[in-house]
């Protein structure tokens, strides 16, 4: 139970007590449904089980879930007051929580397509806390327009209050800042929407291999649950015979176009369910609002207040076609929830760097995450030719040795050869993407290989820094510069660039902090 205690300006006029709608006891029983549709059709078409007893027994749990319903609907009560959001409700354990409105930092909508039959959503109301449950209140389900109208209300009054919102516009520098006027109409409009020429990019994020072995492993348990042996099955059977008449790179061959192309289609629908209808806007409150989904509704808000940068990632299959993903640095958000920041799904590069300048109200994306780099010394591409060749060259020694113990490195011993251009190959591309750059508002941090990245993190994020040097980093003059932030992974890093340059950044950022002398 969490009970913030009341200030002593609580509210003269307590708000009246409200219930959930009514037409959530048909969401929960419904959404367990789906969970017994391929029970069902199993026992349907083999006529395996026990007929209608193991039927009922499946629909056991679904009266069980109805009950629950029934009872959180005639237990739980919400309201939301001047300075105060309350919820209460349980029937054996009872709980009361209360989160103050001045602390309230998300406001988030979500509705599964049982909600969207009734017209219902999801409100996720978050402080920004730590602590998923401590920070947290879930009104599960109200009306779509009561949800668009907490939102709104909500928003409006945490933004107005906490002077952590207030923009760093009226208090940095007005010489040299490339950030936006808030008061130039950006606010109000559409940032970005889903064009169909993205799909493209679907079958080269990876969540397909995902979603096909779940799919498989499902398959199996539900069969095996029901007696079936899929691997009994005649053309199962079939298949095997005819892959066993074939060379073994034939074999392989195929199996991997079948495996692609499932897992292609399977990126594809994934793609779809979760990002369409996308549109990203910026609301009359200052917040970045995410609208998306095919199936399952999400609705996120970002307060600009709570902003502390954007990053965009290249992860490798992406980057070779040209594309990127952009997600928002900032304070408040559940990971899970909120897809990780994501603010744009899998989108051309160009796109992915102009998304992050307007998250950051910037005029010029060479302004934030595509700015011009600052290249490090040749001292850190020798640190990672080491790094990486050093590993390489012992397995390729290690597999020479042991040829004559172990018969099939007799042929295969030659091939690990070939980690050696490979490991300088990855040495170079992680060298050629390492950079820093200090713009007017962002320090913008570039590194990775397999996945690229650039974080533009705000000046005004940066609440301290570290400064580390490993022994061989000291032999080479070179040092990792820690900005410390209280928002995304905590901490950003500009590595192995010379000492003196880092001293530099800090002094630059942070005029003063460092001693003179």
């Amino acid at each position: 139970m969490t009970v913030e205690p009341r200030s002593e300006g609580a509210e003269l006029t307590e708000a009246a007590w409200q219930r959930l709608d009514p037409r959530v006891l048909a969401v929960f029983p419904l959404r367990q449904a789906g969970a017994l549709i391929p029970v069902v059709v199993v026992l349907l078409i083999t006529g395996q089980g026990q007929g209608g007893w193991q039927l009922l027994a499946a629909l056991v749990p679904v009266l069980v879930v109805l009950g629950i319903g029934v009872t959180r609907w005639a237990t739980v009560r919400y309201r939301v007051g001047e300075e105060r959001v309350e919820m209460r409700g349980g029937l054996i354990h009872r709980e009361q929580r209360s989160l103050r409105r001045d602390r309230v930092r998300t406001v988030d909508l979500r509705a599964n397509p049982a909600h969207r039959i009734f017209g219902l959503t999801v409100v996720e109301i978050g402080t920004g806390s730590s602590s998923t449950k401590e920070g947290r209140l879930s009104l599960d389900a109200v009306p779509v327009a009561e949800g668009e109208r907490l939102r709104a209300r909500l928003l409006s009054r945490s933004s107005s209050t906490d002077p952590s919102t207030v923009s760093s516009a009226a208090t940095s520098p007005a010489a040299g800042s490339s950030r936006l006027d808030p008061t130039l109409g950006q606010r109000g409009i559409e940032v970005a929407r889903l064009h169909a020429s993205w799909l493209r990019y679907a079958p080269l994020t990876g969540s397909g291999l995902v979603a096909v072995g779940a799919i498989v492993g499902t398959a199996f348990r539900i069969a095996s649950d029901a007696g079936l042996d899929l691997t009994s099955w005649v053309t199962v059977q079939i298949a095997g015979d005819e892959l066993t008449a074939v060379p073994l790179w034939m074999e392989i061959a195929v199996l991997a176009l079948v495996v692609l192309g499932m897992a292609g289609l399977g990126s594809l629908v994934i793609y779809l369910e979760g990002w369409w209808g996308y549109r990203l806007t910026r609301e009359p409150d200052d917040t970045l609002r995410l609208r998306r989904g095919l199936l399952t509704t999400r609705s996120l808000s970002v307060e600009q207040g709570r902003l502390r940068g954007a990053e965009v990632a290249e992860p490798l299959l992406l980057r070779l076609v040209g594309g990127a993903r952009c997600a928002a640095i900032t304070t408040g958000l559940d990971a899970k929830t909120s897809n990780r920041g994501a603010l744009l799904p899998p989108a051309p590069i160009a796109e992915a760097h102009r998304v992050a300048a307007a998250a950051l109200q910037l005029t010029d994306p060479s302004s934030g995450t595509d700015a011009p780099l600052v290249r490090h010394p040749p001292a850190a591409l020798r640190r990672r030719l080491t790094r990486a060749l050093l590993p390489a060259a012992a397995v390729a020694l290690l597999a020479w040795g042991l040829h004559d113990t172990v018969s099939w490195l007799d042929w295969a011993w030659p091939g690990a050869l070939l980690l050696l251009p490979l490991a300088a190959l990855l040495a170079a591309d992680r060298y050629r993407n390492l950079g820093h750059a200090l713009r007017p508002d962002c320090l913008v941090i570039s590194q990775g290989s397999l996945i690229r990245r650039r974080v533009a993190l705000q000046r005004r994020g940066i609440i301290g820094w570290q400064l580390r040097q490993s022994p061989p980093q000291r032999w080479a003059g070179l040092a990792t510069l820690d900005a410390v932030t209280a928002a995304g992974a905590g901490h950003y890093s500009v590595v192995d660039v010379p000492l003196a340059r880092a001293v530099d950044l800090v002094d630059q950022v942070n005029p003063g902090l460092l001693p003179t002398g």
